[in-house]
């Protein structure tokens, strides 16, 4: 690969990127465009700007942008228009902030005249294909830089001697290694390494940032009604909210709640197993609550037929295919099922759970004098369940005579 002459970075402000930054200056002799993305970290940006300008980016050459409405409104909700889950149980929150980090790096790159795009992702997980899968998709000419399978800063002790001998400032904090590592967007926060690298030991209490500990939260339950449109939620309570709002909402209210934890040992796509510990409060509310409403407004066969699809749908976005073909498809066939997606779900938390105990629609499905045990007047003729099993029951009865005739 040409060396290039401009690159946009993803970056952060931290340390890494920092190196990154000045590595990609000294490395290739280039210009350097940094970008950074507000996904609702729960960070100040501010710091990244003076940090980039002190290490010589022009101002106009320094991206600070916040995502945070775009980041749910068109990959959050979608995603959880499928009752996303990876391997079960993984909401996806690190796996859905890439896409649209990288449509902004390389859309940024086009409007800047940047050749390449580059990232601080390391060799060993599984952002480093997200990142770049969704740039070739986006541009496929655009150069791809990934310093962690090109520098020989293997170590803690050259990354902060690089740091120094390029006089990059370095909090206090930053000079010893840090207990784990964190990703954090609104979504979610994933918390992996070092004091968590042993799946047999039980992950310490200051690891969890985002929610109270079950045992310690409020002794009183909590109702909550989320109510819903076409599948997406758009309200808390009956006031209306944006999709940001409506996630940092559930986020504070489930939080308080202890709701949303996961010890989890996954199956990284590069093939590796890992173990991370996730927060997801609000994305644990909505999961719930979008599958109450959908009790009552999906047809049976719509419902089982998303429920088959949802595990590759899943496997697609952790793998870092969101702008491929196939989640394409599969994402208008899931946004079709919920045309009449639309309703309220009252939701019971207390103590690190959450569950509904109330949906009702316009659009519901549901209809109580045809399950009701009581006298139906006539909405039901149970003698027509009599033919019905004998149908279905035909080629069990085949079945079975073959084998009482041949003994086996």
């Amino acid at each position: 690969m040409s060396a290039p002459k401009k690159v946009v970075l993803a970056y952060s402000g931290g340390l890494d990127t920092s190196i990154i930054l000045k590595w990609l200056q000294t490395e290739y002799g280039c210009e350097v465009v940094t970008f950074t993305a507000d996904l609702g970290q729960g960070e100040e940006l501010e710091p990244a700007r003076k940090k980039a300008e002190l290490m010589g980016i022009a101002p106009d050459q320094i991206y600070i942008e916040d995502l945070r409405e775009e980041f749910v409104r068109d990959f959050v909700f979608p995603m959880f228009r499928a009752n996303a889950l990876y391997e079960g149980l993984y909401l996806l929150g690190t796996s859905i902030a890439r896409p649209l980090i990288s449509k902004r790096l390389v859309e940024i790159a086009a409007e800047t005249g940047a050749d390449a795009v580059a990232h601080g992702a390391t060799g060993k997980g599984n952002d480093q294909v997200r990142f770049e899968l969704s740039a070739y998709a986006l541009n496929p000419d655009i150069k791809v830089i990934a310093p962690w399978r090109e520098w020989d800063l293997s170590s803690r002790t050259k990354l902060i001697e690089f740091a120094e001998q390029h006089q990059i400032p370095i909090a206090k904090d930053k000079r010893g290694e840090a207990p784990f590592s964190v990703d954090a967007n609104m979504l979610h926060t994933s918390s992996e390494g070092k004091v968590l690298e042993d799946p047999a030991v039980e992950a310490p209490d200051y690891v969890y940032q985002r929610t109270t500990d079950p045992e310690k939260a409020p002794d009183t339950p909590e109702y909550l009604e989320v109510g819903f449109e076409k599948g997406d939620a758009v309200s808390i309570n009956g006031e209306t909210l944006s999709p940001a709002t409506i996630l940092t909402k559930l986020n504070e209210i489930g939080g308080k709640h202890g709701i949303g934890r996961l010890d989890l040992v996954e199956g990284r796509f590069v093939g590796m197993k890992s173990r991370g510990i996730y927060e997801t409060p609000g994305g644990t509310l909505l999961l719930e609550a979008h599958r109450g409403i959908e009790q009552i407004t999906l047809d049976r066969g719509a419902a089982h037929l998303k429920d088959e699809l949802m595990p590759r749908y899943a496997e697609i976005i952790y793998n870092g295919l969101w702008f491929s073909p196939e989640r394409e498809m599969l994402q208008a066939l899931i946004d079709e099922s919920q045309k009449h997606v639309t309703g309220t779900v009252r939701l019971k938390l207390y103590k690190g759970s959450a569950r509904t105990v109330g949906r009702w629609s316009d659009h519901s499905l549901y209809s109580e004098e045809h399950v009701t045990f009581e006298d139906d007047a006539g909405a039901y003729d149970q003698k027509d369940a009599a033919g019905f099993i004998q149908l279905n029951a035909l080629r069990l009865k085949l079945i079975a005579k073959r084998n009482q005739r041949t003994g086996q």
